[in-house]
């Protein structure tokens, strides 16, 4: 500010002084070169943290390695069995979401249902293995599911610590990522059970997290709660490039799955992926995910 300026601001006050009259404050915003550089403090409270910290040395060394006892039954790409029932439905679903992600940014990628028990979980921890299956591919599952987590009972590993504890501010971005058998693909557990879910996931932590380990992987898969009974996906999708929707063969009713489609703005839904189909059917039509995402999608 000038000498001049301040001289008349001087003089300003004075005569407001002798006249008995009040002048507000200015607030005038200081010169950009003058302002202060913001540092990233870690969520633990434990100092400031660079932004040159997170790379993939870091997340090697600072992610647990943890030994999964991965559910045999659901999770299909840990065994070397290649012919089982459901690996290539998940392979032509990867090879639709590459298609998408040719028109469209498309790296944190929602999965949730309308209702509870529609398979969005299972759907969630194949699809991180399958696109990890690529070469050189990373992927981070997140288990964004306060309520009633789910994944690391199909991955067979501890729930904690995890996502709540990051969002309550008790631990770090890596603190409680998981890294198990199988390579490049990461998991960050929901973490212990809190009160206030929904407040919890919107006090602006989670895009912070997504923000800054966003660099470490091609992929990112959150898993959240289901659509109808609480807001909580409705939440996390705003922090998402896109939205698949889990829906049961002939479980889930289609006004619910209406509503819950409703729920996301149209640029945010990728597609619908059909779970729990009959043996017969499956046999009739092999790419049965693969045609269900692509039906729905722009």
């Amino acid at each position: 500010m000038s000498r001049i300026h301040d001289a008349l601001k001087r003089a300003e006050q004075e005569r407001a002084t002798s006249l008995g009259t009040h002048v507000e404050p200015s607030f005038e915003q200081p010169d950009a070169e003058q302002m202060p550089m913001p540092s990233l403090q870690s969520p633990s409270g434990g100092g400031m943290q660079a932004a040159s910290d997170f790379n993939y040395e870091a997340l090697l060394s600072r992610c647990r390695p943890v030994a999964w006892n991965p559910d045999p039954t659901t999770m299909l790409f840990f065994q070397d069995d290649e012919t089982r029932l459901g690996t290539e439905e998940f392979r032509t679903l990867r090879s639709r979401l590459y298609q998408i992600r040719e028109k469209m940014p498309l790296k944190r990628l929602l999965v949730t249902s309308a209702m509870p028990k529609e398979g969005k979980s299972f759907v969630a921890a194949n699809l991180g293995q399958v696109l990890v299956r690529q070469h050189g591919r990373r992927a981070l599952i997140i288990d964004a599911d306060l309520r009633n987590p789910g994944l690391h009972r199909h991955l067979g590993t501890a729930s904690t610590p995890g996502l709540s504890e990051y969002l309550l501010g008790e631990i770090d971005e890596f603190a409680g990522m998981q890294r198990g058998a199988m390579e490049n693909l990461f998991f960050l557990p929901a973490g212990r059970l809190v009160a206030g879910a929904s407040e919890l996931l919107a006090n602006g932590r989670l895009k912070l997290l997504l923000q800054r380990v966003e660099p470490l992987f091609d992929w990112i898969i959150l898993d959240s709660a289901p659509v109808i009974p609480v807001s909580d996906s409705t939440i996390v999708a705003g922090a998402c490039d896109g939205v698949l929707m889990v829906v049961r063969s002939n479980v889930t009713p289609s006004p619910l799955a209406r509503r819950a489609r409703e729920e996301f703005p149209d640029k945010l839904l990728l597609g619908v992926v059909l779970n729990g189909t009959s043996t017969e059917k499956m046999s009739q039509s092999k790419y049965y995910y693969g045609e269900a995402v692509a039906s729905s999608a722009r």
